[in-house]
């Protein structure tokens, strides 16, 4: 499992006093007023720098870092990433994982049959779907829900599924 998880991107500076515009990878962006600090991940130096202040604009986060006082020291930091280690990321909910812990799990039907392993997460409106990748490339799109997902184990690095009928093609 991943100890450092990356909640955002720093695409731009905002205003002249320090401020950066992070696009955020987390489904609840609000999670940054709760945060005290990050790591600041720029070309693989990873900087402890902590949050003055959060506020909110047209889907990014704009942040002011105690340790960035002008907009010179804001502008080094734009591609840069945010990371946060696993023991201040969110709590999640029973039965919910974090992506990067999913990504490289095998999947295997309940037959015991061998689908591959989930090499992505698609976001939908309704419900995630795990794409999972098999022999000679062939991807499968499994639906995250519960009645189709029926174990996940990080453990073992291993997920059971019953897929719908109809969902994989068996003619080639």
């Amino acid at each position: 499992m991943i100890d450092i998880f990356d909640i955002g991107k720093i695409v731009n500076t905002h205003g002249v006093k320090g401020e950066v515009k992070i696009k955020p990878f987390t489904d609840d962006p609000q999670r940054y007023t709760k945060l005290k600090w990050v790591y600041v991940d720029f070309n693989g130096n990873l900087a402890k720098m902590h949050l003055e202040s959060v506020k909110f604009f047209k889907g990014m986060v704009i942040v002011k870092f105690k340790e960035i006082t002008d907009l010179n020291a804001a502008e080094a930091l734009k591609g840069a990433v945010l990371k946060i280690d696993r023991e201040n990321a969110v709590k999640l909910p029973k039965d919910a994982f974090f992506i990067c812990d999913l990504i490289g799990c095998e999947v295997f039907e309940e037959s015991g049959y061998p689908l591959g392993k989930l090499t992505d997460i698609l976001k939908t409106g309704s419900n995630d779907v795990f794409v999972v990748k098999g022999e000679n490339n062939r991807e499968v799109l499994v639906p995250a829900l519960k009645s189709v997902v029926k174990e996940i184990s990080l453990e073992n690095n291993k997920m059971v599924v019953q897929l719908p009928e109809g969902l994989i093609d068996d003619e080639v």
